[in-house]
C-alpha cells in the first residue's frame, strides 16, 4: 500500500471511524459521501464504539502472500451496536470456537509488514468480548 494511501485510510482503519447524515442521521461504514437512506450530502466523520456481535463468519485455510497471520483463520460479518455492518477478521479465539451471535470488540492489530524494512500495517480485528465488558 502506498504512503498516501496509508495516511488517507488511517481513520477508518485504527479507529473504525464512519459517517453519520446530518440530515437523517443514518450511520455508514465505511465513511459515504452520499447518504443511503436520504441522499443527503452533509456527510459527517462519526468514530464508532466497535462493539457488536458475529452476524455469519467463515473459516479460511489459506491467506493472501502478503498475510503474516497463521491459517486458519475466522472473517466474520459484524452487526455493531449502532447498526452498520463490518467485514473483518476475527483474532484472540480458535476459528472452531466462533459462533453466530458471539459479543465481539473491536482491536487493533498488525495486519502485515512489507518486507524487512518497509511499513508495518495494522488494522482492525475483532476479539470475543465478555457480556458485561
Amino acid at each position: 500500500m502506498d504512503i498516501s494511501r496509508n495516511w488517507r485510510l488511517r481513520a477508518q482503519r485504527y479507529r473504525l471511524e464512519g459517517s453519520v447524515c446530518q440530515d437523517c442521521q443514518q450511520l455508514s461504514f465505511p465513511p459515504r459521501d452520499v447518504c443511503r437512506a436520504c441522499g443527503s450530502t452533509e456527510q459527517w466523520p462519526h468514530r464508532l464504539i466497535g462493539r457488536g456481535k458475529v452476524y455469519s463468519f467463515t473459516v479460511l485455510y489459506q491467506g493472501p502472500e502478503s498475510f503474516d497471520g497463521g491459517v486458519p483463520y475466522a472473517v466474520g460479518l459484524i452487526d455493531l451496536e449502532e447498526g452498520p455492518r463490518v467485514t473483518a477478521m476475527l483474532t484472540d479465539i480458535d476459528p472452531e470456537q466462533v459462533t453466530i451471535g458471539m459479543p465481539v470488540e473491536m482491536v487493533i492489530r498488525v495486519t502485515n509488514t512489507e518486507g524487512e524494512r518497509g511499513p508495518i500495517n495494522y488494522s482492525y480485528k475483532f476479539r470475543p468480548r465478555l457480556m458485561d465488558g
